[in-house]
């Protein structure tokens, strides 16, 4: 195979599966993993995929993304009421993880200033954060997101291997019995996955609308919960079901 058939043929894989693996590539492709990473860093450098973590995503990834203004009138009364249940689990000295989802926005917003470390990938909930003397802030970095504000990528990945926090507040694209959590792409589902490795305490945010969906790439099975902060239109079946998996559902 010519180098420029084997461009060819990793930038339709990649495009076909949303991300790949350094390691597929190289079986597929029938090169070392070694020829493979420069292979995606040469397609990077020419506009047509992303480097992840061990692997290569779809630039069209970043189009499955709702833009965070969109997001932020979606359904904003019930993640309002969702975020202030979800305050009430904070304690003074707590070590907290906030993702960039709309409801840890609307949980910074309501932070009370007491003494507690957050630690977050999202722009809008540290600089919320910032005029609260109290509170330690640190921010992930790494490549910014410009549809979610939100920081992703080897840089945050490897940064959040060197925390460990008490409480993870997150959301999520989609939420299913079977399918369990599931986000829009392959990088921020990467992300969360470390969040909930890194937490004694997972939390899961998330407004009745988000529950049965599918979503583009799985990030936990629900068995990995604590506790589901929900709105009132959550079916019954639906809580019954969670109670069952000894999940704890809060309805604000």
């Amino acid at each position: 195979m010519l180098v420029a058939e084997r461009y060819e043929k990793i930038v339709q894989l990649v495009n076909e599966r949303g991300s790949i693996r350094v390691s597929e590539l190289s079986e597929l492709c029938s090169v070392t993993e070694e020829t493979i990473r420069r292979d995606l860093d040469k397609l990077e450098q020419a506009g047509r995929l992303k480097r992840s973590h061990g692997g290569a995503v779809s630039v069209k990834e970043s189009q499955l993304e709702i833009p965070y203004f969109e997001r932020e009138v979606t359904r904003s009364q019930e993640k309002k009421r969702i975020a202030e249940e979800a305050v009430k689990l904070i304690q003074p000295h707590d070590r907290i993880l906030l993702d960039a989802s709309t409801s840890a926005w609307y949980m910074a917003k309501i932070m009370p200033d007491i003494p507690i470390t957050i630690l977050t990938n999202a722009v809008k909930v540290a600089t919320e954060l910032s005029a609260k003397e109290k509170i330690e802030v640190i921010s992930l970095g790494g490549r910014l997101s410009p549809r979610s504000l939100s920081f992703v990528g080897p840089i945050a990945e490897k940064t959040l291997e060197s925390f460990h926090v008490n409480k993870l507040f997150f959301s999520c694209k989609g939420v299913h019995l079977e399918r369990g959590i599931s986000e829009s792409g392959e990088l921020q589902a990467r992300l969360k996955q470390q969040m909930i490795e890194a937490a004694d305490q997972i939390i899961l945010l998330a407004d009745s609308s988000k529950f049965g969906v599918k979503s583009f790439t799985q990030v936990a099975d629900l068995s990995m919960v604590d506790t589901i902060i929900s709105d009132r239109e959550l079916d019954e079946e639906m809580q019954t079901a969670l109670a069952a998996a000894g999940i704890a559902v809060t309805l604000a």
